[in-house]
C-alpha cells in the first residue's frame, strides 16, 4: 500500500510540474513540431527530425510520445520528448544522445534527470534506421520502451 501511495503521489507531482508549462503557455514543442524545416527527415540522417509513437512502462503503465531529434555535433544529438499518460496527461523533458552511426543506423545512449519526484535519471539505449526508433529506458524504479517512426 505504501509502495503504491508513494507512486500515485509522484506521479501526482509530476504532472503538477509537467503542466506548469501548458499552464503559462511556455512550451514551444508544439509550434516546433509543425515547423515546416521539420516536416522533411534529413536523407542523410537516420536519427534527426520528428518521430511519432508510444512508450511503454513494464508496470503496465504506456502512453503517446513525440520526439523531435536535432544533431548538436558530430556524435551528440538532443531529443525533446512530449509524452502523454492517461490521454490528457501531458509532459515534456529533453535528453542529449551520444550517436554512433554504423551501416545507417544510428546506434544512441544517453540520460534525462527529470527530478527526484519523478523518478531520478532515466538512461535511455536504442537505435533508429530512419524509418523506426526503438529504444529502452531505464531508471531507478522503472524501466520499459520506446516505439516510434516518422509521422506520416
Amino acid at each position: 500500500m505504501q509502495r503504491r501511495h508513494t507512486f500515485i503521489s509522484r506521479l501526482a507531482l509530476l504532472l503538477l510540474a509537467a503542466a506548469a508549462p501548458a499552464l503559462c503557455g511556455c512550451s514551444s514543442f508544439g509550434p516546433e513540431w509543425r515547423s515546416p524545416k521539420l516536416l522533411q527527415p534529413p536523407a542523410d540522417d537516420p536519427f534527426a527530425g520528428r518521430w511519432r509513437g508510444s512508450w511503454r512502462s513494464v508496470t503496465g503503465h504506456s502512453g503517446g510520445l513525440r520526439c523531435i531529434v536535432t544533431k548538436l555535433d558530430e556524435d551528440t544529438y538532443r531529443a525533446r520528448f512530449h509524452a502523454t499518460y492517461a490521454l490528457i496527461l501531458e509532459f515534456e523533458y529533453t535528453a542529449d544522445m551520444d550517436v554512433e552511426t554504423r551501416d545507417g543506423v544510428a546506434y544512441f545512449k544517453g540520460q534525462a534527470d527529470l527530478g527526484k519526484m519523478a523518478g531520478g535519471i532515466y538512461k535511455y539505449d536504442g537505435h533508429a534506421d530512419g524509418k523506426t526508433f526503438d529504444s529502452t529506458y531505464q531508471a531507478r524504479s522503472d524501466h520499459g520502451r520506446f516505439k516510434m517512426a516518422r509521422p506520416k
